[in-house]
């Protein structure tokens, strides 16, 4: 997709788009806690719930933009897409990764919680790391085959994604490097030990690399006369 803003606008919309992202992750999953109690699966739910949501809108509103990546294997994808130079990926990357740690700070934030308290939260093994393989490789392969056939549902279908990963996937599916880092910060029920994270994040880009040229082939870009 080729975008029309200029870099700042770019890297602010990635930024902010993430940090939005990770406040409503950290804080349903905090006012989720708290009114749930002790009901792990109701927690949930309205952690889940409230993830799709506010994807949907987020795409929505940073798509037209930056493209609403927040996320750096969504990045990559682009990169390798020839979409983005490879120099404005790791910026973008830069972008979504400190956006996404002041969302987990702003979350904490809200709830009058201490801004940054690393998180305890366990999260590791191998049933967790392949959880994030599969999570991220379906979630590049949604975004692959609905923007070159459906763009118009691709928010929908992303969110429709994460909503249900997180139910099928022992992990919760984060599939989002930026967002696990972020996650590390806010010891609540969306944290992840900071020791955790690498693990995750590895499963994540092994989980976008063959995402990547699989769904080249499986779903070629309409664009080009090859795929015609």
């Amino acid at each position: 997709m080729l975008l029309k803003a200029d870099l700042p606008r770019r890297l602010v919309s990635e930024a902010l788009g993430t940090l939005l992202l990770v406040t409503a992750v950290v804080g349903s999953g905090i006012m989720a806690g708290d009114l749930a109690k002790e009901q792990a699966a109701v927690a949930l739910l309205a952690n889940t719930l409230a993830t799709g949501g506010a994807l949907v809108a987020l795409i929505h509103t940073f798509g037209p933009v930056s493209g609403a990546h927040f996320n750096p294997v969504v990045t990559l994808a682009d990169v390798v897409a020839g979409d983005l130079p490879s120099w404005e990926g790791v910026i973008y990357a830069a972008a979504q990764c400190a956006g996404a740690i002041l969302g987990a700070i702003l979350a904490d934030t809200l709830f009058e919680l201490p801004p940054i308290v690393w998180s305890t939260t366990v999260r590791t093994g191998t049933g967790q790391w392949l959880s994030e393989f599969v999570a991220t490789f379906g979630l590049l392969g949604v975004i692959a085959s609905c923007s070159r056939r459906t763009p118009k549902i691709t928010p929908w279908a992303v969110a429709a994604w994460i909503v249900g990963a997180y139910w099928f996937t022992a992990s919760t599916s984060f599939a989002n490097p930026a967002v696990t880092l972020a996650r590390a910060f806010t010891d609540t029920f969306a944290g992840i030990r900071p020791m955790d994270v690498p693990g995750f994040a590895l499963a994540q880009f092994l989980g976008a690399l063959v995402a990547i040229p699989f769904f080249q082939w499986l779903v070629p870009n309409v664009s080009s006369k090859a795929s015609v």
